[in-house]
């Protein structure tokens, strides 16, 4: 199994971008899908979640300008990011809890990072 990011780069101030994280491999069911960012020097946090019932969390630091949506023909999430700020700037990094079988619990996976710079 794996999760492949992909979507970062350079962008201005107040410009958009967005991230795609599609899950590969055989899998029994997506628990739930996610993103993480981590800045130089900074533990990595949480952006934005999305669960198998369609409940999103976000980080007040994103609310209002990030949207995660999903869809689950293609095992794929999104992170549409608006009026991106300096402060943005990171490496994102996806995250899915998978159960690979009905018979197994549920573990957590981490896609590849991918570089988010926001400068004018």
């Amino acid at each position: 199994v794996q999760l492949q990011a992909s979507g970062g780069g350079l962008v201005q101030p107040g410009g958009s971008l967005r991230l795609s994280c599609a899950v590969s491999g055989s899998i029994f069911s997506i628990i739930d899908m996610g993103w993480y960012r981590q800045a130089p020097g900074q533990q990595r946090e949480l952006v934005a979640t999305l669960a198998n019932d369609d409940s999103t969390n976000y980080a007040d630091s994103v609310k209002g300008r990030f949207t995660i949506s999903g869809d689950n023909a293609k095992n794929t999430v999104y992170l549409q990011m608006n009026s991106l700020k300096p402060e943005d700037t990171a490496v994102y990094y996806c995250n899915a809890r998978l159960q690979l079988s009905r018979y197994l619990v549920a573990n957590r996976y981490w896609g590849q990072g991918t570089q988010v710079t926001v400068s004018s």
